[in-house]
């Protein structure tokens, strides 16, 4: 027998625990349990399948999706304190366009700038491979300049780029089809990195505009799967992104200026365009080097001066000392709690798997590893 007044979660009425227990009912209650627990689970596999349907149908575009997010995130506390200061409710739609607009700029106005550097430089190279194959390639002033192997490098230089037709023959040996292939790849790819980008900046200005419902939605969705733990996590990961931020972008966009005023001073050709490609090498931990090796190999080619290509390396090589072991691994394990050696594994490791992306990515999944170790290693007595 049952008690009408004592019902389940679900409305069917639960069993009486007495010895008066009807065995059909008990089938009955029982069957009624196991159907639920097979939609429980038929639902959970069909919500799984058209998740992981999703993620293939965006599969071309997850990306520009997390690069969206980044974006968001990195600008979020300086966008929440601008629109609390952004009186009406125009805010809704221009403050985020504003922001957007902003961080597009950030990134296309370098690309502009070394995209008509690269053309100019590039008619001079034709022009310059144009004179070689009727004229030869005179031996540099500045080999004169070396402190070791002057006769050697003049000799060899006399014996294979002096001669008009070496150098002809030289230049004759490259496939001029092929070249015209590797363009006609590089045009479609430099295409699709851009619808990739437009794609991420429109990201970006629809989780500024609706970042308030996006945060609520996360939390709860957190909260219900992982519960307090699970908002843990995203905090941990939403610092480490933070953190990479700071300590990635804008410790890289400092290194750039102090080295291109140094290119400046020192006579280096294009100190400005250079200044910008020493700030995206230093993105990433010891590569400012090699931008900073290839001025200072340039300057010492077009201008023999092999003082201020030293004064560069030299100090291109204290700046990034600080940067990378004091001022970087403050930045972004300062907010994490997380050390050094973790730091690094992160960007580097990041870095080789997710490309670009993984700058952020790798800090932030060593975050949370660091976390979780942290909570699993704490002995409990």
């Amino acid at each position: 027998m049952t008690d009408p007044h004592n019902a389940d979660q679900d409305g069917f009425p639960a069993p009486m625990t007495g010895r008066e227990v009807d065995p059909s009912t008990m089938r009955t209650f029982r069957s009624f349990r196991e159907t639920q627990r097979t939609q429980r689970i038929a639902r959970a596999g069909l919500a799984l399948f058209f998740v992981l349907l999703g993620l293939y149908t965006v599969r071309g575009f997850l990306p520009s999706l997390i690069w969206g997010c980044v974006f968001a995130i990195a600008s979020w506390p300086l966008y929440a304190r601008a629109r609390r200061r952004w009186n009406g409710r125009a805010h809704r739609i221009l403050l985020p366009l504003l922001f957007t607009l902003t961080i597009a700029f950030i990134f296309i106005g370098p690309l502009a700038l070394f995209g008509l550097e690269a053309g100019r430089e590039a008619e001079g190279v034709l022009r310059f491979l144009n004179e070689a194959r009727h004229s030869g390639i005179p031996v540099p002033d500045w080999i004169s300049n070396l402190p070791y192997g002057q006769g050697a490098i003049t000799a060899w230089w006399n014996e294979h780029l002096k001669n008009p037709a070496d150098v002809s023959a030289l230049l004759g040996t490259m496939n001029i089809g092929q070249s015209v292939k590797v363009t006609q790849q590089l045009g479609s790819q430099v295409l699709h990195r851009v619808l990739l980008f437009a794609f991420a900046i429109l990201t970006l200005f629809f989780l500024l505009k609706d970042g308030d419902s996006v945060i609520r939605q996360s939390l709860n969705v957190s909260r219900r799967a992982f519960g307090k733990r699970g908002e843990r996590i995203a905090l941990q990961m939403i610092a480490s992104v933070h953190g990479s931020v700071s300590g990635l972008v804008l410790v890289g966009i400092g290194e750039g200026m102090l080295m291109a005023v140094a290119y400046l001073v020192a006579g280096a050709p294009h100190p400005f365009l250079f200044g910008v490609v020493t700030a995206i090498a230093a993105m990433i931990p010891f590569c400012a080097f090699i931008a900073i090796s290839a001025v200072a190999l340039m300057l010492l080619i077009k201008t023999g001066a092999l003082f201020g290509a030293m004064a560069i390396i030299l100090l291109g090589m204290a700046v990034i000392f600080l940067a990378d072991h004091l001022v970087r691994p403050a930045l972004i394990g300062g907010s994490t709690q997380l050390p050094f050696l973790w730091v690094l594994a992160g960007i580097l490791g990041g870095a080789e798997s997710w490309s670009l992306l993984g700058l952020f990515m790798g800090p932030a999944i060593m975050a949370v590893l660091h976390m979780l170790w942290l909570n699993w290693s704490r002995a409990r007595y």
